[in-house]
């Protein structure tokens, strides 16, 4: 069954155009410079070969979607991110801002074209040099040659350094022979593998004459071109899984596969003909961070997409809130259900924080283009990876939740796949996990804003560091101020970065004491200890770095945008303040009055939003044939009907 007909527009919002929202300043904002890739993205979903598909077997499914990328690889989105002496655009921002917006339609697509232009693309791009990207990049950027990246094993998980898949190399045949040593190394969740893949890059321990050098990448054939697996080859179908069924996700063994000398990816560690191994970086352990570091745009792109769901959804939600009645006073008029404080709650603090997390996520970018361009230093590089990873985290956990309360607050209507709800949920639930499960990834962010704060220490000697801390408290604990609960007070943005800044601050300092403490008796046991605070202490740096983000565009927004911006600000850190408001009253930060005053503001902030949420989200431009829900346009039945 495609897509029932839709109204050519949604019926006019009940709610009058607010000049607080300036639309199109709005979408500029949202867009960026990437404006003209997205609204090419926008334009091209709307074509009916796009359309949504319900009732197909898993194996139609993924047909379908196959059709979709190879319809995107066409139109040249493939080869955005490669260079120009190779064929493509040489624009890699473009290629993040096309993967954001196809996330606005069907997941399964958004991940199969992440797994085939991101990952595969991405890793020979990254880890290659001149003959991979002279070889195989115009095939792969065209969809000719379709590929997986394949690094997850059943039995180490996300521990990728110990991985156990062996590459060892043969000197008197030039080649590397591929192997899974035991049933727990089979490589597994791989998308573009059970059905359509032909070649993956495959991370692997290279051994060298006996000696183990840490994982590599190589170029592994898993399929001859008559679509059967290649010699040595065994694919494995994942099957069905909760969601993105349009993805043929499989699992790979290799039993003794030989691969030419030249398939290793060689940027960080290169195999001579005679065997001998070199490397610019000589740690292996620095040697394979980096390598791993370079592939932080997947973390990104997750969190791009996670945010776009969570949009589409709240769109959905939102729509059917501002037009669908429920309950009223006896003889009056009934009762829209975006009025109702309950159904404000669940939605209007997501809708804000999408909208605070796209900020922080846009300089993100710019972060790590800058480091892709060159720039930045080691330091920078670290600070961008643990960003990229908590960022990666709490959007998943948006969007997971975002989606959940916008499918039940539409009903049972919520329930129906054609308003496309339920779907996302099922969905949107595997983004805690893959590229680094969230709980994982928010404890290295952790770990790596306790390395930075060790180098703190060393940079500033301990009583400057100490001094500082310790202004910074007394600032925070200022009884004055932790009763203070005027609006005034409340909404002033150097208060509310300082009691931000002064919760991080002060989980670093407990957790860093707790550490030092536990690591001379059991290292490994003080870890775990502190795991609770290390998440605590990543979600409280997330916060932060989102609310600076935040400001930081209000101060040079333009004039018709500070407004919005402002409540935006406002919903999003009162809202995080309340979520966390036992900490801040037991130590002393806040008094129960000003506690109070917080919730009351997020019930201020978000009935300030209500009029205004559905023009907010007209600044998302998702189009109606990619929004596609029924229950988003006119289609409620009256009384007369």
């Amino acid at each position: 069954m495609t897509q029932p007909a839709l109204p050519r527009r949604p019926a006019p919002s009940p709610v009058r155009p607010s000049p607080l929202v300036d639309v199109a300043a709005l979408k500029a904002l949202l867009d960026g410079p990437e404006v003209g890739v997205r609204d090419y993205v926008r334009q091209r979903l709307t074509d009916p070969r796009f359309a949504y598909v319900y009732g197909l077997s898993h194996h139609e499914y993924r047909e379908v979607v196959l059709g979709w990328l190879r319809e995107l690889a066409k139109d040249g989105l493939g080869a955005l991110a490669v260079a120009p002496q190779y064929g493509g655009a040489g624009r890699p921002r473009d290629f993040l801002a096309s993967f954001e917006t196809l996330a606005f339609h069907d997941l399964s697509l958004t991940i199969k074209y992440g797994v085939q232009f991101g990952l595969f693309q991405g890793s020979v791009i990254l880890l290659g040099t001149e003959w991979h990207h002279r070889t195989f990049l115009p095939s792969i950027s065209s969809g000719e040659l379709l590929g997986a990246f394949a690094m997850s094993e059943l039995g180490s998980g996300s521990n990728v350094r110990d991985l156990e898949t062996t590459a060892t190399y043969d000197a008197a045949t030039e080649s590397f022979v591929i192997h899974t040593p035991h049933g727990g190394a089979h490589k597994e969740w791989l998308g573009n593998v059970a059905c359509h893949g032909a070649m993956a890059t495959v991370f692997a321990q290279l051994i060298v004459g006996g000696t183990r050098h840490g994982v590599h990448a190589f170029l592994v054939p898993i399929r001859e071109a008559s679509g059967a697996a290649a010699p040595g080859v065994r694919i494995g179908d994942t099957g069905i899984k909760e969601g993105l069924n349009g993805v043929d996700n499989g699992r790979l063994w290799f039993d003794q596969v030989r691969i030419p000398r030249l398939h290793l990816l060689d940027r960080f560690g290169h195999v001579a003909a005679d065997g001998t191994y070199s490397s610019p970086i000589e740690s292996p352990a620095r040697r394979f961070f980096t390598m791993i570091g370079t592939l932080v745009g997947g973390r990104i792109t997750i969190g791009l997409s996670a945010l776009s769901a969570a949009k589409s959804a709240l769109t959905i939600a939102i729509r059917y809130g501002n037009r669908r009645t429920q309950f009223g006073p006896e003889g009056g008029n009934v009762t829209k259900l975006l009025d109702y404080r309950t159904h404000q709650r669940r939605l209007l603090p997501a809708l804000a924080s999408s909208l605070v997390l796209d900020i922080a996520l846009s300089r993100l970018v710019d972060r790590f283009a800058a480091l892709q361009d060159g720039g930045g230093h080691e330091g920078e590089s670290r600070e961008v990876e643990g960003l990229a990873a908590g960022l990666k985290a709490y959007t998943a956990w948006l969007a997971q939740q975002a989606v959940t309360d916008a499918r039940e607050c539409c009903g049972g209507q919520g329930y129906l796949q054609v308003n496309r709800l339920a779907v996302l949920r099922g969905d949107i639930d595997v983004w805690t996990t893959f590229e680094g499960d969230n709980t994982v990834l928010m404890q290295l962010l952790a770990k790596g804003l306790l390395t930075g704060y060790k180098q703190e220490f060393a940079e500033m000697g301990v009583i400057r560091l100490l001094t500082r801390r310790a202004r910074a408290a007394l600032k925070a604990m200022n009884p004055v101020t932790a009763r203070r609960d005027d609006e005034d007070h409340l909404r002033d943005p150097v208060q509310q970065a300082d009691l931000l800044r002064y919760r991080e601050e002060r989980l670093l300092d407990a957790a860093a004491r707790r550490l030092r403490a536990g690591m001379k008796k059991d290292p490994l046991g003080a870890m775990q200890d502190v795991q609770d605070h290390l998440m605590h202490l990543a979600t409280a740096h997330v916060e932060r770095v989102a609310f600076d983000a935040v400001q930081e565009e209000i101060e040079r927004a333009q004039t018709s945008l500070r407004p919005l911006l402002m409540l935006v600000r406002d919903t999003f850190w009162a809202s995080a303040v309340e979520r966390d408001i036992g900490w801040f009253l037991m130590n002393g930060v806040v008094e129960t009055p000003k506690a109070k005053a917080i919730r009351y503001l997020v019930n201020n902030c978000i009935q300030e939003m209500r009029p205004i949420a559905e023009q907010i989200t007209q600044a998302f431009a998702i189009p109606d044939q990619v929004l596609a829900a029924p229950i988003a346009f006119d289609a409620l039945p009256t009384r007369d009907a």
